[in-house]
């Protein structure tokens, strides 16, 4: 598989590249944090996000969408990574998006896609049930009594579930895995806010005998299992792209920075302790960058190896997004241990991220236990 970043392609980075410059430095950032914005993201800038069509990526063009793949959407989020914008792009525009479009009924993408591209709802998947990432362990039930699914169980760090509209839960039903989409009002629902290291939303949820249509489904109940990891592949590998970029974005006000600063009266960027840093740096970035990319096109095309080129990826995302921060903060000094400065804040994103959907010992377990170990 060789990644092409075709003309089509290099016009979407440009142009979400140039918007997110404009419209969300990471000076934005720092000033939802500060004023304790409750949805730690402006809905002014995702309706904006929508009228450039981003939150459209993977919608299909029948539903008002652009109908492109995961590794456009990629693209987007690596963007992401180097303003720290942040968006509900990830749960609601990627992961419910490829899940309805991939499984979903006629009706419920009829209800939600056309919604979803302009903005005008927020979804969020809730898996995780414990403090790590194990969505193998799920004990939510749902049961099908009467036409309609009851669900009780409870969900922890859904990502951007505070203030979503809808949520797509999963849960152990009928010796198979379901997953179903839960209206924010629907009765027995409670959804609280947590806020994580980096100041975004991770809420906690709690479902007590809350009932939902049959037709809420998406998907097959025997078809659950795989389809949830699927979804799940999808989002780690869009994770992988945005800590890329924040590791990119990282790695060049670093560099900038050793031009610059002086010791000794001389540029510390001189010094080759401080260079061959920097070029193992570089090296672990470009790196990371080819196995995401091949990741991407696996994913796009369905390949059997998928969730193998997935869990490399991330993997290798979360190492060398770790290294890149921990670099920064480093070279920069005393300054680069206060608030004042940009860096911190990449550093905790990066943790974020690294956790999400598994964190690098995860997907170099499950690397191993998809290659017969």
């Amino acid at each position: 598989m060789t990644w092409v970043l075709n003309e089509d392609r290099r016009m979407l980075r440009d142009s979400v590249q140039s918007f997110l410059a404009d419209r969300a430095p990471v000076a934005h950032h720092r000033a939802l944090r500060d004023r304790g914005e409750p949805l730690a993201y402006s809905r002014d800038l995702w309706h904006a996000f929508a009228d450039q069509g981003y939150s459209a990526t993977l919608v299909p063009e029948g539903h008002g969408g652009l109908g492109l793949g995961v590794a456009e959407a990629g693209l987007i989020a690596e963007q992401i990574g180097h303003t720290l914008a942040p968006t509900p792009f990830l749960g609601s525009a990627v992961l419910a998006v490829w899940l309805l479009r991939t499984a979903g009924n006629a009706a419920l993408q009829a209800q939600w896609l056309p919604r979803i591209a302009q903005a005008e709802v927020v979804l969020a998947l809730a898996v995780d049930e414990q403090s790590r990432h194990r969505p193998g362990t799920l004990a939510t039930t749902a049961v099908l009594e009467g036409g309609q699914w009851r669900i009780d169980g409870q969900k922890l760090l859904v990502v951007d579930g505070f203030g979503a509209d809808a949520l797509i839960v999963a849960a152990q039903a009928h010796g198979g895995v379901a997953l179903l989409i839960v209206p924010a009002d629907a009765s027995g629902l409670t959804i609280e806010r947590t806020v994580m290291v980096d100041a975004r939303n991770a809420a906690r949820v709690q479902l007590d005998g809350v009932c939902v249509p049959a037709d809420a489904v998406v998907g097959g109940v025997a078809q659950g299992t795989d389809l949830l990891e699927r979804t799940l592949d999808v989002g780690r590998i869009v994770v992988a792209c945005e800590l890329l970029g924040l590791a990119d974005e990282v790695f060049e006000r670093t560099v900038e920075y050793l031009q610059q600063r002086k010791q000794f009266d001389r540029i510390i960027g001189e010094f080759q302790a401080l260079q061959h840093r920097c070029a193992e740096l570089f090296c672990d970035l470009e790196l990371t960058r080819a196995i995401v990319r091949q990741a991407l096109l696996a994913v796009d095309d369905g390949a059997a190896d998928a969730p193998l080129r997935v869990a490399q990826a991330k993997a290798r995302a979360c190492l060398t997004g770790s290294r890149a921060v921990q670099e920064g903060v480093q070279m920069h000094g005393g300054i680069g241990m206060t608030d004042e400065l940009d860096i911190g804040l990449f550093m905790k994103r990066a943790r974020v991220l690294q956790e999400l959907f598994g964190d690098a010992a995860f997907h170099m377990d499950r690397l191993a236990r998809l290659n017969g170990y």
